[in-house]
């Protein structure tokens, strides 16, 4: 066997076993919320129908002592994954848990008395509400976390609502009907966790009962070979938990439809007021921009043309008019290659947006390393924008941040075009400070564009865009470069 090959087992037998200590957590979180919920049901259950006296342990004897085990393991597994304020809320689940041990220990006569336990029952469904939350919150988180992508928080505020007394008022936690998801996750979950449970143990006492010509084999055997290969099973079987448990985790933790188009139509809005704004500030950018610039002084140039005629007769006052017209149309002539440069540069319109913002660091005053590669051209639109974000980002490494150098890259992949610009600069960008992150933020959002900005005191300061987009032709733009 070739070292290849050793090393690709080791990588999946290495997968199965974090698949494996994934879908241990999954099942521990289920058992553990659902014994939770039960557990005021249960006891008030016990309080007003179990016996008067103590009696023997119930069906099971000792094991269930193995129940706070549950919340042991769910503890342990959250501080095992660096989560001490997830191992905190994990102790919601201890009450319910203690009062089930303590149920059963009782024969199932309420324990404390029947009169403590009618007070601690209500105490314990509210703690289990809690706790089904928790349980949610921590399915989207270790889902996203897995998976790469992220299941959205579908909770939200009622307009309006502020303080918590308005949220009371309004209904809290119980008007939202996410909550409720949370509780029916909670309880599918865990009945689903028992009944895989109850199919894997009874399979083979219905065989041996059920069997056509008796025995199907003896119980020991059967139990002792499950005991073995038990190990084996939940490895394999880790993957194929973990993508159910994803696929329902998103279909009812995340928002619902109607959350989700309302979301959507907000965001619509957004951006559309946004684009509104920005297209008006460009049209009365280029107004001015041509008033103050290019018109005046094609005003002026036709002033000199007219005093020039009147001067024909004279070549010696004539031929200094004529140079100044002349130096007049040449700086019209670049003001108005300026304005149409800021307007949409002919380097990006003719060679596509890679070259054009490579065109675009040669101009600044510190070395930038420009590296990546495009595979085609992306909607015109869309390179417009990424071009005007990524001037933007070098304006302001120029202004404010004090930098040495600038790292460019840019890419495309898994349908998203991607920019990345780094400095080494004294770094504290805020979009909150102004400098034109805000604004850029905004334009790249009528795109479903994202920017993300990192920016500790001192340096380095990175920023990346992300606009999703498909490439047009297999035409290919610039390498790499230091410009």
């Amino acid at each position: 066997m070739g070292v290849q090959a050793v090393t690709d087992v080791t990588a999946r037998v290495g997968r199965a076993c974090v698949d494996g200590v994934r879908a241990w957590y999954v099942v521990t979180l289920a058992v553990t919320g659902l014994v939770s919920l039960l557990s005021g049901p249960l006891l008030l259950a016990s309080a007003l129908f179990g016996p008067e006296e103590s009696g023997r342990f119930g069906p099971g004897g000792p094991f269930i002592l193995l129940v706070p085990f549950g919340v042991v393991a769910l503890w342990a597994l959250c501080w095992a994954t660096g989560g001490g304020g997830r191992a905190v809320g994990a102790a919601l689940f201890a009450p319910g848990a203690l009062a089930v041990m303590a149920t059963h220990l009782y024969g199932g006569a309420a324990p404390g008395g029947r009169s403590v336990s009618l007070w601690l029952s209500p105490a314990l469904l509210m703690l289990a509400l809690f706790g089904a939350r928790w349980i949610a919150g921590e399915s989207r988180r270790v889902v996203g976390k897995w998976s790469g992508r992220p299941v959205p928080v579908p909770y939200h505020r009622p307009p309006g609502v502020t303080g918590p007394w308005q949220r009371l008022r309004a209904g809290g936690w119980l008007a939202d009907p996410a909550t409720w998801r949370d509780l029916l996750w909670a309880l599918l979950t865990g009945f689903a966790v028992l009944l895989t449970a109850a199919v894997v143990v009874l399979t083979p006492v219905a065989l041996e009962v059920f069997g056509r010509n008796g025995p199907f084999f003896p119980l020991g055997v059967i139990y002792g070979m499950g005991l073995y290969a038990a190990p084996a099973a939940a490895l394999w079987a880790a993957p194929s938990v973990l993508r159910i448990h994803e696929q329902a985790a998103r279909a009812l933790l995340g928002p619902s439809r109607r959350a989700q188009l309302a979301s959507q139509v907000s965001h619509l809005a957004r951006t559309r007021a946004d684009t509104i704004d920005a297209g008006a500030a460009e049209l009365r950018r280029i107004e001015r921009d041509l008033h103050d610039g290019a018109q005046a002084r094609l005003v002026a140039l036709g002033m000199l043309l007219t005093v020039a005629e009147q001067l024909k007769d004279d070549p010696d006052a004539l031929a200094p008019l004529l140079a100044e017209a002349r130096t007049s149309s040449v700086k019209a002539l670049g003001e108005l290659r300026d304005l149409v440069r800021g307007i949409h540069p002919p380097v990006l319109a003719d060679r596509g947006l890679a070259d054009a913002v490579q065109a675009t660091a040669l101009d600044l005053p510190l070395p930038v390393t420009f590296t990546g590669t495009l595979t085609g051209r992306a909607p015109e639109p869309v390179e417009s924008a990424a071009y005007f974000a990524v001037t933007e980002l070098l304006a302001n490494v120029v202004k404010h941040a004090g930098a040495s150098r600038v790292w460019i890259e840019i890419g495309h992949s898994d349908g998203l075009l991607r920019i990345s610009v780094t400095d080494d600069g004294r770094g504290g960008a805020d979009p909150s400070r102004g400098t034109g992150l805000s604004g850029t933020e905004r334009r790249l959002a009528a795109f479903d564009g994202v920017l993300a900005i990192s920016s500790p005191s001192g340096g380095p300061t990175i920023v990346n865009l992300e606009i999703p987009c498909a490439l047009s032709s297999p035409k290919t733009s610039s390498s790499s470069g230091t410009a």
